[in-house]
């Protein structure tokens, strides 16, 4: 029996070991071969850093990236305020309630539908209200992609909140709004910091939205558009240093997010 478990654990092992291989390692090379001096896929040259040098030069790259900075930062923050009151307002009014499974497919829908959907819904409503194209609607199509991830891991974190701590507030004479600047927020403000991170690297990463959303020329493009622009002529060294900072900044969110979004330790 003890034989058959150990064949069984190599084997699961094994099987692991192959899916993190098929996974990681051609996110692997393509950080090595941002290092590469010689810029050739098929030939190393040694390790530089000319290609990123070459990244701080290129205005079409730092415009972009400007773009997407301030994409990110304002859809972030509109998803932040409004997933954070949607969330209050489903959690704080759903007790007693058959209606959650309905409130929370509704919720969910803008996570599962495919983002090409999406894309071509939000440009035929610009285009109803006669809204021209730029970076506000990117920032407003990011914010409405992000809005039910905020509001999602928001809801985590009022999961463990004890909510006989606000009617002590109110019972001592504090208001609504004091209670929430005071007690309610910086109870689950780790659970909201946690969502904007999420949002925000869901924002520079996001393309397809963007690409639908956005006004012609260099003023509305997004990185992940600039990219897409350089790799139809071919891959090349500097693709390979910006997807690298792009990749490194998505997964320190990523990591600060999933840190943040861990249930707070009860005391008995």
């Amino acid at each position: 029996m003890s034989q058959s478990r150990s064949v069984g654990g190599t084997v699961l092992s094994t099987h692991l070991g192959l899916v993190y291989a098929f996974l990681y390692v051609p996110i692997l090379v393509l950080i090595l071969l941002s290092f590469n001096k010689s810029g050739l896929p098929t030939a190393w040259g040694g390790v530089s850093l000319k290609w990123y040098v070459a990244l701080a030069h290129n205005t079409a790259i730092l415009s972009a990236a400007l773009n997407t900075l301030i994409v990110a930062l304002s859809a972030t923050f509109i998803a932040c305020v409004l997933g954070t009151f949607l969330a209050l307002g489903i959690e704080l009014r759903r007790k007693g309630s058959d209606k959650g499974q309905v409130v929370d497919t509704l919720l969910m829908a803008p996570m599962i539908i495919p983002d090409i959907v999406l894309a071509i819904a939000l440009l035929s409503f610009f285009n109803l209200l006669k809204v021209g194209l730029g970076l506000h609607s990117i920032i407003i199509s990011h914010a409405v992609f992000n809005i039910a991830f905020v509001c999602a891991v928001v809801r985590t974190r009022l999961k463990h909140f004890d909510y006989s701590i606000l009617e002590a507030s109110i019972d001592l004479g504090a208001g609504w709004f004091t209670t929430f600047r005071r007690v309610l927020l910086p109870a689950i403000f780790p659970g909201v910091l946690a969502g904007g991170l999420l949002s925000f690297t869901l924002s520079v990463d996001e393309f397809i939205i963007a690409f639908f959303n956005s006004g012609s020329g260099q003023a509305s493009t997004t990185l992940p558009m600039q990219i897409y622009a350089m790799i139809r002529f071919g891959v090349t060294p500097e693709i390979n240093a910006l997807a690298t900072l792009v990749m490194l900044v998505s997964i320190t969110a990523l990591l600060a997010s999933q840190r943040l979004t861990k249930a707070p330790r009860t005391h008995e």
